[in-house]
């Protein structure tokens, strides 16, 4: 499923995970009448968990936000419809499940289930991670094969999924707003319509993926 956007100013937010009170911040800083649209990985690795799903959650309610489907919420309702030993070691792993606990993320999966794949704006569209470039369908764990190969028909693509320290601009038309706030990083949020930004700090304490090059890829399995 995608969305169209409605004719108004937008705030694309990165990656969450977990991290509520820079959600919160952040929100204090971009106008009311704007929409937002959450990005994907809300859930897991941050402190606050449950409460970041409950303010992007509140969003979507009052119709002033979109959450995207992001490759931690898609494992997971996978992982709770599948019922298999896999799918329990997949649960096992998971932040939010862990934290959660069964019943409650029970409780989230028809929710999660309905999260939109794109929000489509003119001239620009918002992913979790990018399209697979053989379908040119939204793909969640997509990196370099979308990097290298988009053609720009879409327009602007802004993404998250792959954390770095600053908001980056691709040569083709891709940006990308994962700025590693569960890591210690920032919280941004990307005006597609002005190319304006908003930053606040994220959790403190972690090390920051683009020094560890390794940890850039991993994290739960969930």
């Amino acid at each position: 499923m995608t969305l169209r956007s409605q004719p108004h100013r937008h705030w694309v937010i990165g990656d969450v995970h977990g991290c509520a009170e820079s959600l919160w911040d952040l929100l204090r800083l971009l106008p009311t009448t704007d929409r937002l649209v959450l990005c994907g990985d809300v859930i897991n690795r941050g402190p606050e968990i449950e409460r970041s799903m409950e303010l992007a959650w509140s969003l979507v309610t009052s119709g002033r936000g979109v959450w995207l489907m992001g490759n931690h919420e898609f494992k997971l309702v996978r992982a709770l419809r599948e019922g298999t030993w896999a799918a329990q070691l997949d649960l096992a792993g998971c932040d939010t499940y862990r934290h959660l606990g069964d019943w409650l993320c029970r409780q989230w999966l028809e929710r999660l289930e309905q999260l939109p794949l794109a929000y489509w704006g003119r001239g620009w569209v918002a992913t979790h991670a990018g399209f697979d470039p053989h379908t040119w369908e939204p793909d969640l764990s997509v990196r370099e094969p979308f990097w290298d190969h988009y053609d720009g028909r879409f327009g602007e693509v802004i993404v998250g999924h792959t954390p770095g320290p600053l908001v980056r601009r691709r040569p083709n038309n891709i940006v990308t707003i994962d700025t590693g706030a569960c890591y210690g990083g920032t919280l941004t949020a990307y005006c597609p319509e002005t190319r304006a930004q908003r930053q606040v700090y994220g959790r403190r304490g972690d090390c920051a993926p683009w020094l560890e090059p390794s940890r850039a890829l991993l994290g739960s399995p969930c």
